[in-house]
């Protein structure tokens, strides 16, 4: 089957122009059983389309191909002499080719006089007319057109075998009762959802009479996810013989037994009263048993729990073939959980769609005022394309002076619309307490950070970060985009804070603090409490923060403090013990304070700080990552001994760091050793064996005169950068780096010899020294590596490169 292509929005709001449309052979029926049928079904009130010409030529009239793009029941009666019609035929392609395209449609067969056989393959008088239009080159089309229409349900009659006014009323009986359903509200302004409608009912396999189809609609609250199922009902409902739609479902299960919801589904497709299942596990049977042979479309709208599935449509045998069910949630696992592989997630509005939405609630129209043009713009971008907030904004605005306007979006930039929170923190409810944690830590300060950032945090918080990121994602509340970044909704990122901000009226009492006016207020006034577990602080380098220093006493399980280009007057008194995250740029004292036991540190940062020293102690044996970068008056880093955990160690620009402790050398866990631009530092350490060390980088130490001597083999090594350094020459022993992949040592000018160990690396890629002393020196490559190698050469002064490729 095709996809459809097209579909009018009257398809779904139910606004047809005629619910049947009759196609027939005018000669063999019209004045008989064609124009009682028509009779009948328009004493029904049943709009219905006849072709009243007599003389039409073989082309579909641009009003008749209207009349059948606006019609939603095609019943053809196929005749003794329906195929001799090029006419009929012609108009016979279109009905199906609208069938195909557009949905939403249904159409039954009429076999008045012939049997059903000889539409299907073209025998009998078809095959006498088809013969007369061998000629023709849309016979194949005719053919297809033919066999695919018999082969639909519909109906039979024989002449003699039963009355045609009986026959004629059990057609017009079943089309009253697929037309007659309660047809329900899709939305004041059903904007954007003719794509979305479309690509549902593709996934439903509309037009597939085999099996039943089970299909998922996800996203986030407030998104149009029910309005989208409910325009897909209004499409298809006429063509099943059941129908349910269940909205509401996860409010209703929470004040109802879920037997009572059973009750309903069975009470709307099977058309009867008063049935009672008594519980939900006497309900099961009934549902299979009542149902297994009806064709029936159902909706289960705003499912959050699986059991509510299990009770209701627990499989594909509860109903019979052809039947559909559509699901609507705001968590895409539990989809899965339920074995439904196909599934739709809905998009935010695009800026014009936004746009056109917003205008209809905002203005009662589809145009802007041009006098709030640059207002209304601002009014998209703060919907960001959620269909909730552009109908309340837009309503609420609706009628109001542009200095209300203006106003009232400085208020919901502040806090959220409580209309629009309430929506949305119905995902946040359904959370676990550390879920909720999650969320509200990226909502308050990690959205739009990468995710292995994100992750790393989060864990040093306390939590179990992969799990809980990936529930959020299910849950529609967050993505993880093509750049590997987190990403959550504008309006979903205020929800997260409006619920931090709830939680007290002063915000030293609250969780999470990341509004700087909040935290300055804080500090200054040393209002903190043990509530507060991460403070987050980014101001600019000219505002002072006027405090005594104190404000961190009370903040007992503080765990995660970051503060950027804050000026603070002095430096911290005391730090809670509790922390396990101190980033602190410009860190305003020449040492941590003395009272401070950070055992449960985790980073610590420093950069561009007035630290002179650091007392390294045993209660650093949490410390993982240690960054002094920018430190411009450290001149000695202690022994770091009692940091056996350190994983990273960040020294750049410690421009007068002299001297590095031995101790240094022998971290076990040190993956990354950093020290670049220490210009005043002649020598690292004086023997090295760092089992786990991946990178060193002492780039631009321009006194650098000594390399270590490497102890043992280190197999993890993979780069060293000793550019523009004073070396000159390095060791024997550093054929022990038998893990090292890069070697640079670009413009170190009295490098004289390298050792002849450098040769024998086994690992060895990329090896640069250009720039450097030691001239003539030349490594025997293989013949097959030399074109290889050529390729890697720099002629431009060029002392000396050698590459080595694929080893």
């Amino acid at each position: 089957m095709r996809e459809p292509t097209a579909l009018c929005r009257t398809s779904f709001t139910c606004d047809w122009t005629y619910d049947v449309f009759l196609s027939f052979r005018g000669v063999d029926t019209r004045k008989s059983f064609t124009g009682n049928l028509y009779n009948s079904l328009c004493q029904k009130g049943i709009q219905t389309f006849i072709d009243e010409g007599l003389n039409r030529g073989e082309e579909i009239m641009p009003a008749l191909g209207q009349a059948i793009r606006e019609s939603r029941i095609f019943i053809a009666v196929f005749s003794e002499n329906y195929a001799s019609s090029t006419h009929c035929l012609n108009e016979l392609v279109t009905i199906m080719e609208c069938l195909e395209e557009r949905g939403g449609r249904l159409f039954w067969p009429v076999f008045y006089g012939v049997d059903p056989s000889q539409v299907r393959y073209q025998s009998g008088s078809y095959a006498e007319a088809l013969e007369n239009h061998e000629n023709d080159d849309k016979v194949m089309k005719w053919r297809e057109a033919l066999s695919r229409a018999a082969n639909m349900a519909g109906w039979h009659f024989q002449h003699g075998s039963q009355s045609e006014s009986k026959f004629i009323n059990k057609i017009v009986k079943e089309v009253s009762k697929r037309i007659n359903r309660s047809l329900l509200h899709v939305a004041d302004n059903p904007v954007g959802l003719e794509s979305p409608v479309l690509q549902v009912t593709s996934l439903l396999g509309q037009g597939s009479e085999e099996g039943v189809s089970m299909v998922g609609i996800y996203g986030t609250g407030g998104i149009g996810k029910s309005s989208i199922a409910r325009a897909v009902c209004n499409l298809l409902a006429f063509q099943f013989e059941g129908l349910c739609f269940l909205s509401n479902i996860r409010e209703r299960a929470n004040n109802h037994d879920l037997a009572q919801l059973q009750e309903t589904l069975l009470a709307e497709t099977l058309g009867e009263k008063d049935i009672k299942v008594g519980d939900v596990n006497r309900g099961i049977p009934i549902i299979k048993k009542r149902l297994h042979g009806k064709k029936i479309l159902l909706i289960l709208d705003d499912v959050d729990k699986v059991k509510q599935l299990k009770v209701l449509a627990g499989g594909r045998d509860w109903f019979g073939s052809g039947s559909k069910v559509i699901i609507t949630t705001r968590d895409k696992h539990l989809l899965c959980t339920h074995g439904v592989v196909k599934s739709y997630e809905v998009k935010e509005l695009n800026d014009e769609k936004a746009l056109e939405l917003f205008s209809w609630h905002a203005f009662r129209s589809n145009k802007i005022d041009p006098g709030y043009a640059h207002v209304s713009k601002r009014a998209i971008s703060y919907a960001h394309g959620l269909p909730l907030a552009l109908e309340v904004i837009g309503s609420h605005l609706f009628g109001k002076s542009l200095h209300v306007w203006t106003s009232a979006l400085d208020k919901y930039e502040r806090i959220i619309h409580k209309e629009i929170h309430e929506t949305l923190k119905v995902s946040y409810d359904n959370l676990e307490e550390e879920e909720k944690g999650i969320f509200l830590d990226i909502a308050c300060f990690f959205n739009s950070f990468e995710i292995g950032n994100v992750k790393e945090m989060l864990n040093l918080h306390g939590f179990h970060a992969e799990n809980g990121i990936q529930v959020l994602t299910d849950k529609s509340l967050m993505k993880i985009d093509g750049n590997g970044c987190v990403r959550m909704h504008d309006l979903i990122q205020d929800m997260g804070r409006e619920i931090v901000r709830q939680e007290s009226s002063e915000p030293g009492r609250r969780s999470r603090l990341w509004f700087n006016q909040d935290i300055v207020h804080v500090l200054e006034e040393n209002t903190g409490t043990d509530a507060i577990e991460v403070i987050v602080l980014d101001l600019s380098k000219d505002k002072k923060v006027q405090w005594s220093g104190k404000a961190f006493s009370q903040m007992k399980n503080l765990k995660i403090l970051i503060i950027r280009n804050a000026h603070f007057t002095r430096g911290p008194k005391n730090l809670p013990n509790s922390l396990r995250v101190l980033y602190w740029s410009g860190y305003p004292s020449p040492s941590l304070p003395s009272n401070f036991n950070p055992k449960n540190l985790v980073i610590l940062s420093l950069p561009e700080s007035c630290l002179k020293s650091f007392k390294s102690l045993k209660v650093f044996e949490s410390l993982s990552s240690l960054d002094f970068e920018g430190c411009k008056f450290l001149t000695e880093l202690p022994s770091l001994s009692g940091v056996p955990n350190l994983t990273i160690l960040s020294l750049n620009n410690c421009t007068d760091l002299i001297r590095i402790h031995s101790s240094v050398g022998f971290l076990d866990k040190l993956k990354l050793l950093r020290a670049q631009g220490c210009t005043q530092l002649e020598i690292l350490v004086p023997f090295i064996y760092l089992t786990s060390l991946e990178t060193l980088d002492l780039r631009d130490c321009s006194r650098l005169k000594r390399f270590p001597e490497v102890l043992r083999m280190m197999e993890n090594i993979r780069e060293v950068y000793l550019d523009h350094t004073n070396i000159d020459e390095l060791p024997f022993s550093i054929g022990n780096f038998v893990g090292l992949r890069q070697l640079f040592l670009r413009d170190c000018q009295r490098l004289n010899q390298l050792p002849s160990t450098i040769h024998i690396l086994p690992q060895l890629e990329i090896f640069t020294a250009y720039g450097c002393g030691c001239r003539g020196y030349r490594f025997r490559l293989p013949e097959e590596e030399v074109e290889k190698v050529a390729m890697w050469l720099e002629i431009s002064n060029l002392c000396f490169l050698g590459t080595f490729i694929g080893r």
